[in-house]
């Protein structure tokens, strides 16, 4: 164990402890763009400079270690007017769009330029342009909101283990691409979206459905498989218009692109909300299932098909169509055993939704016969 004195306060901290965890551990807080607590340190925002007694120079709090008895001192009116002249530097290459940015009231970059007071900018010239437009179906990648603090790709390498960017020329010229400057294409995960300081990085289903004012956040689990992944719904006007999750939960904020993008068919027209009880033609006790009416991309339009065969089909409460089923059940368990009976489960569901399906079926119903889907 080292001991640290960090602003006056000394606290005691493993070896191999950074001077910015070690602040963090004493709540004294040191402004960051660059670092993130799962990302390996990077020093590149140059915003977490400090002092340390000894040292000519300030260093970069994230990238240096502690040792026995070092003395800290985070912030003097050298080093924060230090830290405002590296933010007017980034926001002289930064477009003043904050009005219409998907991030506003979520961009570390503006929440500092508050902060620090910055209205006007004394470094004035010439700023990167880019309008090409990424034409991948999920990721807006706006490079001139870029301040170049590589959380993208190390979340890529580090974490997804893809590396589908990096950085990419040198000097003026320096962005992040893929690879030939084409269009991304990768597993669209989005953890580079949920670690963007800024607005570099946004969905392109969230562009003006809503940022900070009058959002509604609901915290739920992941429907697209078990893994059970934790989702904050970000719902405006009763409609979820985007997705992140939470870093102090079980998948510690990562999602994959279905769980992050793949909400749309919350409000889709073709979701059936309410029971179907099939109707018994009087010509037929027992008339075949109607054929499923495909719809795009090789799916069921399930709205058609009740359209189409409304007179097959009848609405039913909840509670009436669990009672015929619970009839069904019992008059085929009777007339033919247990065995007579199957239960096909969803990967969909989670797995205590999945333990009490199988739980009824083996328990309830006397029969080993249930399966399950087994796939995303």
């Amino acid at each position: 164990m080292f001991k640290v004195t960090i602003d006056g306060k000394t606290i005691e901290v493993q070896e191999g402890t950074t001077v910015l965890d070690a602040a963090k551990m004493l709540d004294i807080p040191i402004p960051t763009l660059c670092h993130h607590p799962k990302l390996t340190p990077f020093g590149g925002c140059r915003l977490c400079i400090v002092e340390i007694k000894g040292i000519p120079r300030p260093v970069t709090s994230c990238t240096t270690p502690v040792s026995d008895g070092m003395e800290v001192t985070t912030s003097n009116p050298y080093i924060e007017d230090l830290r405002k002249t590296v933010l007017e530097l980034i926001l002289s290459d930064h477009p003043n769009d904050c009005m219409v940015c998907e991030k506003a009231g979520d961009c570390t970059l503006q929440e500092l330029a508050y902060f620090y007071g910055i209205r006007e900018n004394r470094f004035e010239g010439e700023r990167r342009i880019y309008t090409k437009r990424d034409g991948n179906p999920f990721i807006e990648r706006d490079l001139e909101k870029c301040i170049m603090c590589g959380r993208c790709v190390k979340v890529c390498d580090e974490v997804e283990g893809v590396g589908a960017i990096d950085f990419g020329y040198r000097g003026f010229s320096s962005k992040i691409c893929t690879p030939f400057g084409k269009d991304l294409n990768c597993e669209f995960c989005g953890q580079c979206v949920a670690v963007c300081p800024t607005g570099a990085l946004t969905g392109k289903m969230w562009k003006q459905k809503g940022r900070q004012k009058d959002i509604k956040e609901i915290e739920t689990t992941c429907p697209y498989c078990g893994c059970g992944c934790s989702l904050t719904l970000h719902v405006r006007r009763n409609e979820v218009i985007k997705i992140t999750s939470r870093e102090d939960t079980l998948n510690e904020g990562w999602l994959c692109v279905k769980g992050r993008f793949s909400y749309s068919f919350i409000n889709s027209p073709d979701r059936l909300t309410k029971p179907l009880i099939r109707i018994a033609p009087k010509d037929q006790s027992n008339p075949p299932l109607p054929p499923f009416v495909k719809g795009g991309r090789g799916g069921i339009n399930n709205s058609l098909l009740v359209t189409r065969y409304s007179s097959l089909f009848r609405e039913a409460s909840w509670d009436e169509a669990v009672d015929y089923i619970a009839k069904r059940l019992k008059t085929l368990k009777d007339k033919y055993g247990p065995d007579a009976i199957a239960g096909l489960s969803s990967a969909r569901c989670t797995n205590e939704e999945n333990y009490l399906f199988q739980k009824f079926m083996r328990a309830g119903i006397g029969t080993n016969n249930i399966d399950h889907c087994a796939r995303y």
